[in-house]
């Protein structure tokens, strides 16, 4: 008797509170949140279905004509972005440093280098700095002009001073591409010029005096 006593209070409990509607403080409006027949519709793998599929580790990496892109496509081409690389003549590094260079940039000792990125970092972005305030002229002078068959640009100039130096870009600019220079490994100026052209930079400020702090 008393448990069929407690379900009928339990009951009536339920049909007081449905009809005289029941307000609470904090309401939730759901009438924002709509549901179809085809939103109901979802697949939840099974345990043999996730070990069984096959994942793609390939990406796309797309850097465009930034900064970053003209930095990491010199190093590319100099090291494949090797930071602790040495070639066979010395040159160290991600982007291929000429150890007199670092010397000359405030950097002693080789092994710190090699083993600190973001010092090869700062290194690249400081004597580019000081290229472009270095040929800061030929800049001015021969963008978008056209030399030995390669237009000019000033991403081209700044890659091809960090393979041959400053003094050797404004001799080739100067003669008109009849200056004669190339690496031990057989690269020109006008290799460089044309290879990385194009690229956006702006962002380096010419640097007088450089050292890495």
């Amino acid at each position: 008797m008393k448990r069929n006593f407690l379900q009928f209070v339990i009951l009536g409990l339920g049909v007081a509170i449905a009809s005289t509607g029941l307000s609470f403080k904090n309401k939730v409006d759901l009438s924002e949140y709509k549901l179809d027949d085809q939103a109901l519709c979802y697949h939840v793998p099974q345990e043999n279905e996730v070990s069984e599929e096959q994942v793609n580790d390939r990406y796309h990496l797309f850097l465009g004509k930034s900064y970053i892109a003209f930095k990491e496509a010199l190093a590319f081409n100099e090291s494949r972005g090797n930071y602790t690389v040495v070639n066979t003549f010395g040159y160290m590094g991600k982007y291929q440093f000429n150890p007199k260079t670092l010397k000359h940039i405030g950097i002693d000792n080789s092994n710190n280098f090699l083993a600190d990125t973001r010092l090869q970092e700062e290194a690249f972005h400081i004597f580019t700095a000081r290229n472009k305030y270095i040929l800061r002229k030929e800049i001015k002078r021969y963008v978008g002009t056209t030399v030995n068959g390669v237009r000019v640009t000033e991403s081209g100039i700044l890659a091809a001073a960090h393979l041959s130096g400053a003094g050797s870009v404004k001799k080739y600019l100067r003669s008109g591409g009849t200056y004669q220079f190339a690496d031990a490994f057989g690269t020109t100026i006008r290799h460089y010029l044309k290879k990385f052209s194009g690229y956006d930079t702006s962002m380096i400020e010419p640097q007088k005096r450089i050292n890495v702090m």
